[in-house]
């Protein structure tokens, strides 16, 4: 992208010192409240683990490096902007994508799991431009919303700006292996709507404020009268939004007669390997995964020149994809250590890892894989300290031209990546579903054993996919 469509970002020392907490400050909060983003310092060790402070353990050969500094952030911020403020909330959104996975895997520590923090991020963030009071403060700590709704949505629009930019500059990237392969060698689309009852009284400002910074216009259905029809027009958008990859989004009795409100996104990428592997060079392999188990997988061999780190036997290596804007992170921790690792992870050793990148030629076998996951983010938002948006209590009153009793009755998420000798596939979909208060149902670097990665668009360090494999059995398509 040419220099002059960009505004350069460099995030210094004093801005990432804190990226793991994200929320240890001692400014003001965001939102004028210390219960709000930015002012409990509590939040600043979500996992009670200490990574907060990357010297105050040494275990894992981290306490010796210095504060950690992410390369410089290249993006497009909106005139109204302050820049400072942009790369704060992208602190905070690494930071949310790290709580996110850690609680996805605490609730199936045995399972490969995958997800798109930026899918949910996104339609949270369009259901909190409706939020007041406690309801809004909550979901902000949770969040790791470190901006106040004058500056959260602008920052969000700027992200989405990028992307777009991002995938239309991809349409114009070469086919690496020079033969001519379907479709194009870089996608990354991603888009947003509402699902609203018809006749119900909507605020036109917080309408307005969703097309201006989201693109998200409102489709008016009939929950009342016909909530099938209206989970199955709201299934069919998001199939068609993902290539068909997201299918079923809402399951039945998802959407009922009291449902008002539906806010989705979704987003789709497909891109091929800046180097892809030779398919002659794929063969057998063991994986081993959590528990010790082997199972034999399709493993992808070649020797390139990529960024790659190690410290104290823990291996990253960043695969560029063929944009050379995006690009797959894996991280596989020591021999035997990948529960240890995975409990301390944080953004600053993440960050601390990427410091410590040099080019040398690695020799690197990996497997082929597909997964598959989705979840209901109910409960794990409730763990990350948002209660009071799913209950009578809830305080959704920028949504609605007078009274609200609207609240939070599902969060449903899924997703879908596949990753092979030409690249990676993935896509994934965010529903959140509001009702209305009343009667309901309710350097050789050989990736054989449990590993974390996640695909990250580089010039705005935004975390569009991450996941864990510890398991080989499921990762075979079928």
């Amino acid at each position: 992208m040419p220099a002059d469509r960009r505004t350069l970002l460099a995030l210094t020392g004093a801005l990432l010192a804190g990226m793991a907490g994200c929320l240890e400050s001692d400014d003001s909060p965001a939102n004028g409240d210390d219960t709000g983003a930015g002012g409990d310092d509590s939040n600043s060790d979500t996992n009670g683990n200490g990574n907060g402070d990357v010297n105050g353990n040494d275990t894992d050969g981290f306490g010796a490096y210095p504060t950690p500094v992410f390369p410089e952030l290249e993006f497009v911020t909106a005139p109204e902007l302050d820049e400072a403020k942009l790369a704060e909330q992208i602190r905070g959104n690494v930071a949310f994508s790290i709580d996110l996975l850690e609680q996805l895997r605490t609730k199936a520590p045995e399972e490969n799991i995958f997800c798109s923090p930026y899918s949910v991020s996104v339609a949270l963030a369009m259901t909190y431009a409706g939020a007041r009071g406690e309801t809004a403060n909550e979901m902000a700590s949770a969040l790791r919303y470190e901006l106040g709704q004058d500056d959260l949505h602008p920052a969000f629009g700027a992200l989405e700006a990028e992307f777009a930019r991002r995938n239309e500059d991809g349409q114009e990237v070469d086919d690496p292996t020079g033969e001519d392969h379907d479709g194009p060698a870089f996608q990354l689309s991603t888009a947003n709507t509402t699902w609203g009852q018809q006749g119900y009284g909507f605020d036109q400002d917080f309408l307005d404020l969703l097309e201006a910074y989201y693109g998200a216009g409102m489709q008016l259905v009939d929950f009342v009268g016909s909530p099938e029809d209206a989970r199955q027009q709201i299934n069919e958008w998001v199939e068609a939004q993902t290539e068909d990859r997201i299918e079923d989004l809402l399951p039945e009795n998802s959407i009922r007669s009291t449902t008002r409100l539906v806010l989705t996104n979704a987003i789709y990428f497909v891109a091929m390997w800046k180097y892809p592997f030779d398919e002659s060079q794929t063969s057998p392999g063991t994986f081993t995964g959590l528990e010790g188990q082997e199972t034999t997988v399709d493993m992808m061999h070649q020797s390139i020149e990529v960024p790659y780190a190690e410290i104290d036997g823990h291996q990253l290596v960043e695969l560029p994809y063929a944009n050379d804007d995006t690009s797959m992170v894996v991280i596989v921790p020591a021999a035997g250590e990948f529960a240890s690792f995975e409990d301390a992870f944080s953004v600053d050793r993440l960050a601390i890892m990427l410091g410590e990148t040099t080019t040398p030629e690695v020799e690197l076998t990996m497997p082929k894989f597909e997964l598959e996951s989705k979840f209901s983010l109910v409960e794990i938002m409730e763990n990350l300290g948002m209660e009071r948006a799913f209950g009578g209590g809830a305080d959704f009153s920028g949504m609605v031209d007078g009274d609200s009793s609207l609240f939070i009755s599902e969060i449903v998420h899924q997703s879908f990546v596949a990753v092979d000798e030409l690249g990676t596939e993935a896509a994934a979909a965010t529903a959140v579903v509001m009702d209305e208060s009343g009667p309901m149902d309710h350097v050789e670097l050989t990736v054989d054993r449990p590993f974390l990665f996640y695909i990250r668009d580089r010039p705005t360090e935004t975390v569009l996919f991450a996941g864990r494999v510890v398991d080989g059995e499921t990762l075979q398509a079928e």
